[in-house]
């Protein structure tokens, strides 16, 4: 069978083909008109083929005709025509001719049906799958439905069923591969359209519906996935965010888990850079700073419309805006209100709040004028808040300051008056100004204010008021003696508790009753210390113990007696360690140091106690020595009784060792003995 033209080629490559049988075929129909023998189909070629042959005799025999003169000719032939070499050469080639063309005819294989140009209600079953393997050979979706087209209509008798049966089955298949490739590559709804157009009486189709779902399935899994990874990026949980993408690998889709994938890495890494961003405009916000909040309006601008986090980032950008006027509230707040409308004004158009940021300035300067404190300043401050809009935020804010500033305006009349009468400084004047003041209530603007002004006033007026009782008690106390400063301290109570000079009255009462206790106690205190030295320390006690607690010398005074009860206990103990020293027994002396060690360090008794507990020591040990002699055990314990801190202590403490190791010697080594091997004996023979 000759080689079969794809159908790409149909309509070039076998053009000259066809080109060539429909001029036979013409000549053929030419030939049988004259002949009056029909053609069939069958027998197309080999008739073209005759005609062929045909029409070069008849040719032939035309131009024979037209050369050979008629017998009646009475014209002489050329000689060439009568030659007998020409009509041997004629009569062997032209029948050779013939022969070959119509052997050659006969040897060659028909030609491939032209699948274009066949009309298939009356093409043959092998025409129709010969075109239709041709048609899936170029196995797209529009050949491979149409080489399905071409064969799925053959009865069920037909002998090759069977063969059209597979071949309609894998071409099925094709499709299905196709669509699923198409789906593979992210097209979804074209991978549906090629599946749906399977017949619907295929077996194949049965698969369509269930090879749809599981692509609906599939597409519905990775979109939700790709939808939450968008989600967790909107809310900066950028781990979160990549551990939802990561999901797309593990769908049966390479769109999914290849361009989208990486797709969706990319945005999570773009996302968390803007995030990145905002978290530190952020962070400059909380500074409370403006340069820093203008900043981070700054970097909050600079995250582009196509990250996630823009809305956010616009969202907090009125907040960063909203931060710095709160920040110029605090200013004015602190009266500070040119400082406050400068921060005001450095807040940018885009953080959106222009028309807070213009009312707040405009309340701003009216407050400013208010706080001048003068009717004028007032009333501008009322013309500038009036112009704020009703449906304004702090319209009502404003309303409350204007009602302010008109009754602070009559306050103002009054304290500009009350004023100007106490800056007489007269008592009557003071007190008229002090009266004026008390008419402004208590709740009104200037209420404060007024009732501070009332305060300085009325102590000015106890001023001038107790001011003589002062001078005159200074005066008193300057002569010194006992008589005058209590003269003094009588005339300084004279000032009222509450009154504007009474702590300086009692900070001189309290100087002047120290001077005068001082000099009532001192004798009584030097008396003490004279017995003291003299070496009567009970009288020396009784005598301090007449100065009162709380008087200016009671702290010296009881130092002393803690001092002298303190020497009368310890020869109290230096009395009574001698005492029992003398007993000479280890329990005596023992008790004998433990007294002596009361004797208080300082004392003039300490030395002496200390050289008596060091020879008391050796007493001990000496003792524990001559016990040794016969009771070591004893001993023993008699030698513990030396105290620590005394001269015989370590040498106790070497002898007790001593002893000890005598009662518990140490164990001997074990000595290693080496065992001796028995010399070998000489062997003794019998002798022959």
């Amino acid at each position: 069978m000759a080689e079969r033209d794809t159908p790409e080629d149909w309509s070039s490559a076998r053009r000259t083909q066809s080109d060539e049988m429909t001029r036979l075929f013409k000549t053929e129909q030419s030939a049988s008109r004259k002949s009056g023998v029909p053609i069939t189909g069958s027998n197309a070629n080999s008739v073209s083929s005759k005609n062929k042959s045909n029409s070069k005799k008849l040719t032939w025999q035309s131009h024979s005709k037209k050369t050979i003169p008629a017998k009646g000719d009475s014209r002489k032939l050329p000689r060439w025509l009568t030659s007998w070499v020409l009509w041997t050469f004629l009569l062997a080639f032209i029948p050779g001719t013939i022969g070959f063309m119509a052997m050659a005819i006969l040897l060659k294989l028909p030609s491939a049906p032209n699948c274009p140009s066949i009309f298939w209600p009356l093409a043959s079953a092998s025409v129709r799958i010969h075109c239709a393997e041709l048609a899936a050979s170029k196995e797209t979706v529009k050949d491979l439905l149409q080489a399905i087209d071409l064969v799925k209509n053959l009865p069920a008798s037909h002998p090759l069923h069977s063969e059209i049966n597979r071949y309609v089955e894998e071409w099925s298949r094709k499709v299905l591969e196709l669509a699923d490739e198409s789906f593979q590559e992210g097209k979804l709804e074209e991978a549906i359209e090629i599946a749906r157009k399977l017949p619907k009486d295929l077996s194949a189709s049965k698969l369509v519906d269930g090879q749809i779902d599981s692509w609906k399935l599939i597409w519905s899994k990775a979109t939700g996935i790709y939808k939450e990874a968008e989600g967790e990026m909107r809310e900066q949980r950028w781990n979160q965010a990549f551990m939802v993408s990561a999901k797309l690998l593990r769908l049966d889709n390479r769109f999914w888990a290849s361009t989208k994938y990486e797709e969706l890495n990319n945005l999570i890494v773009s996302a968390k850079e803007d995030g990145e961003k905002l978290a530190q405009a952020e962070g400059l916000a909380k500074s409370r700073n403006v340069d820093q909040i203008l900043r981070a309006i700054k970097l909050a601008q600079s995250i582009g419309k196509s990250s996630y986090v823009y809305q956010k980032a616009q969202e907090a950008i009125p907040d960063f805006g909203l931060k710095i006027l709160e920040l110029a509230e605090k200013k004015l707040e602190q009266r500070d209100a040119d400082e406050a409308i400068y921060i005001a004004q450095r807040i940018p158009p885009i953080s959106g709040i222009e028309p807070e940021t213009t009312d707040f300035i405009s309340l701003a300067e009216a407050q400013r004028n208010a706080w001048t404190g003068t009717v004028s300043g007032l009333e501008a401050a009322i013309s500038s808040a009036q112009q704020i809009d009703s449906n304004r935020p702090i319209y009502q804010k404003a309303q409350k300051l204007i009602a302010s500033w008109q009754l602070e305006i009559q306050d103002v009349s009054r304290l500009e008056k009350a004023r100007t009468l106490a800056s007489q400084g007269t008592i009557g004047n003071l007190s008229a100004a002090i009266a004026e003041a008390k008419l402004i209530p208590t709740n009104n603007p200037r209420g404060q204010e007024a009732r501070k002004e009332i305060n300085d006033w009325a102590s000015q007026v106890q001023t001038i008021e107790d001011r003589p009782f002062l001078d005159r008690a200074e005066e008193l106390a300057l002569f010194g003696d006992t008589s005058s400063l209590k003269a003094a301290i009588a005339e300084a109570n004279r000032i009222g508790r509450g009154r504007a000079l009474y702590r300086e009255a009692q900070k001189k009462i309290v100087s002047w009753t120290g001077k005068v206790q001082q000099a009532e106690d001192q004798p009584y205190l030097d008396q003490a210390r004279s017995l003291a030295n003299s070496g009567d320390l009970n009288n020396a006690i009784n005598t301090a113990k007449q100065i009162r607690s709380g008087r200016v010398l009671s702290r010296q005074a009881q130092n002393d007696i803690n001092e002298w009860q303190a020497e009368i206990a310890a020869r109290d103990n230096w009395r009574r360690a001698r005492e029992v020293a003398l007993g000479g027994t280890p329990n005596a002396l023992s008790q004998a140091i433990r007294l002596a060690r009361r004797v208080p360090r300082g004392t003039g008794l300490r030395s002496d106690a200390r050289v008596a507990m060091d020879r008391w020591s050796q007493q001990l040990l000496d003792i524990a020595r001559t016990q040794g002699q016969s009771d070591i055990i004893r001993a023993i314990e008699t030698a513990k009784l030396v105290p620590q801190g005394t001269q015989a202590y370590g040498a106790a403490q070497d002898q007790i060792r001593t002893w000890r190791d005598f009662l518990n010697p140490p164990e001997p080594e074990p000595q290693f003995i080496e065992p001796t091997i028995p010399e070998p004996q000489p062997e003794t023979g019998n002798t022959l």
